[in-house]
């Protein structure tokens, strides 16, 4: 890696200092681990902030209704690309502009929320990296079976403003119905509503609660996780839920999204048009369980799924 550096940072030009906005749903500390991830693509690729590199950060803090104006305020430091992660995130983007090149850090469902036209050639100033958010969310319940053998019911926690919503609960109902679980969802619009939102599923017996893919809830990661145990109801969500002390996490690796999303911005600043950059689909998914959070809740987790785990929190 020592060798590569200076070839990488050789590659751009001498004295040419690169402006970079980014435009984040949650809050720097809610995105640190992200945030730790593309920082550290960009130098690997020999960007290095205050010499070569400049990163405008606009935070939203969870407030969705914020992001047209910070994403217009970006837009207006003219900045070689704009870089945004979440479905709001990436609307309030693309209507921002149609001219500064944009790439999505990680998005659900890229072309379902109109972001692009395709995802091999997405036609517009947009490009980066997605995944399928209803596939995912599906496949978190058969995790959840497999951990609890004799599951029933299971609450589903929504963010009211996502609008990929009805798509998620039809594949979550799909696979619910095969393996004879039934699902009641609850809405929640920002962290004022979590605690009557959980004191509701555990009221109507639900078994356990499926946290769905979410700017607003990935900020709220820890909250919700000490909601949950204190209810005494076991919960699975994306990854980084499990290691706040969420039960089970199964969901896309996004320190590998956010160093290929460096590698979007390097191709940009380097010439390439983002229409002309495919939109990548995350291959890498992993699985954590809370070995602490299952002790707590009396529960043992199956051998069969701890030897998949890809973390064991003890």
């Amino acid at each position: 890696m020592t060798l590569l550096m200076p070839l990488a940072a050789e590659a751009q030009p001498a004295g040419k200092v690169y402006r970079i906005a980014f435009l984040g749903s949650t809050s720097p500390s809610g995105y640190a681990s992200q945030m730790e991830a593309f920082r550290g693509g960009l130098r690997d690729l020999g960007y290095v902030e205050s010499q070569n590199l400049v990163i405008e950060f606009r935070w939203a803090q969870g407030k969705n209704e914020r992001l047209p104006e910070l994403a217009a305020e970006l837009v207006r430091l003219k900045p070689d690309v704009l870089v945004t992660h979440g479905v709001p995130g990436t609307l309030a983007a693309k209507r921002a502009t149609d001219t500064i090149p944009i790439v999505m850090g990680v998005v659900g469902e890229a072309i379902a929320i109109g972001a692009v036209e395709g995802l091999a050639r997405p036609g517009r100033n947009i490009t980066g990296s997605s995944f399928f958010v209803p596939e995912l969310n599906a496949k978190r319940l058969e995790v959840l079976k497999e951990a609890l053998p004799r599951l029933r019911r299971v609450g589903v926690l929504l963010n009211r403003d996502n609008p990929v919503n009805a798509t998620v609960l039809k594949a979550m109902e799909h696979t619910a119905q095969a393996l004879k679980i039934q699902l009641r969802s609850v809405e929640v619009r920002d962290p004022a509503d979590f605690e009557d939102a959980v004191s509701t599923l555990v009221k109507e017996r639900a078994d356990a609660i499926a946290v769905q893919d979410d700017a607003m809830l990935f900020a709220q990661v820890r909250r919700i996780a000490d909601l949950a145990r204190r209810h005494h109801v076991p919960t699975i969500g994306f990854v980084d839920y499990a290691r706040a002390g969420g039960l089970l996490a199964y969901g896309v690796n996004f320190a590998d999204l956010w160093r290929r999303a460096a590698g979007f911005v390097d191709k940009i600043l380097k010439g390439a048009k983002p229409a002309d950059l495919p939109v990548e689909q995350a291959t890498k998914f992993d699985l954590v369980i809370n070995l602490k959070t299952a002790k707590a809740l009396g529960l043992t987790i199956p051998q069969s799924l701890l030897l998949r785990a890809d973390q064991v929190i003890q």
